[in-house]
């Protein structure tokens, strides 16, 4: 009798190590004195831009609710001895997001851009979704994501600078089986982007979005299986994206190649808007029919 061993289940993400060196189309002092704030910036997204931001010359602010995470963070970046601030911050709390802000005045560099990255949901299907669970992914990935934008707008009025918002939200135009409250979150915050880029132009301060399709970053690996072996083949294209092609959007968004780019969202999903399933928490039965 033959026995058949599973293979383990795939571990989603780019390992810490190969951060650094992976390809960019920048030159390696385009973003020299300039102050990048990215929250999330612990583990996947967040992480990828924070090291690509660094490798290309900005000082980049560390924020995420982890501590032990960002210290991660900081120190691929001691490895390429880039200049950066750690602010452990939980954009759900107001006070938290003010004291981040603060602590930004504080180090006296200034604040150029903001990648707000920082969110988080979990596959459950809607009808069994609790009043808890609801609440806490609008909490952050909605609310959280205004108050970084309310005050980083105020902030750069205080100081009378320019400034650059990114926002990173997921596929909001089709239905997205279990996922409803990060669909929800997302999508009411593009469409507040395309709002305050009308209200903040006059403050001189450009609000974009980047979208992101299936990637390969470690936020998958909450994801059932079934949904987790459907990735590479939920786009035309067949293969994952990588946190480089989303954090090099951001980069484009954020330096002087997008000066005239505002209230825009860049999809980066291999076509997967156009064409292509992705079941974040399985396919039900229903639309095998």
């Amino acid at each position: 009798m033959t026995v058949q061993h599973e293979s383990p289940p795939r571990k989603f993400g780019i390992p810490d190590e190969d951060l650094l060196g992976l390809e960019t189309v920048y030159r390696s002092d385009l973003l020299r004195g300039r102050v990048v704030l990215v929250s999330g910036a612990g583990s996947g997204i967040g992480k990828a831009n924070s090291c690509l931001f660094a490798r290309l010359g900005a000082r980049v602010i560390l924020a995420s609710r982890s501590a032990e995470k960002l210290a991660t963070t900081a120190s691929l970046l001691d490895r390429i001895d880039a200049s950066y601030q750690i602010v452990p911050t939980h954009i759900r709390e107001p006070e938290q997001v003010d004291r981040l802000f603060d602590a930004i005045e504080t180090a006296g560099f200034g604040l150029d851009v903001v990648i707000n990255n920082a969110g988080g949901q979990f596959p459950k299907p809607s009808i069994d979704l609790s009043d808890k669970g609801w609440r806490a992914v609008i909490d952050t990935n909605l609310n959280g994501t205004w108050t970084m934008m309310q005050r980083a707008a105020r902030f750069w009025r205080r100081t009378d600078r320019s400034g650059s918002i990114v926002n990173i939200i997921v596929p909001y135009l089709r239905g997205m089986f279990g996922i409803s409250h990060t669909i929800a979150s997302r999508a009411a915050v593009a469409h507040l982007a395309r709002d305050l880029a009308v209200e903040w132009a006059p403050n001189s301060i450009r609000v974009n979005c980047v979208l992101p399709g299936p990637i390969d970053t470690e936020g998958m690996n909450v994801y059932p299986p079934e949904a987790q072996a459907a990735l590479a083949t939920s786009n035309p294209m067949k293969r994952l994206g990588d946190v480089q092609d989303v954090a090099e959007a951001c980069v484009y968004l954020s330096a002087a190649s997008g000066k005239f780019i505002t209230g825009e969202t860049i999809t980066v999903d291999g076509g997967h808007q156009l064409w292509g399933d992705l079941w974040m928490a399985g396919r039900p039965d229903y639309f095998d029919v």
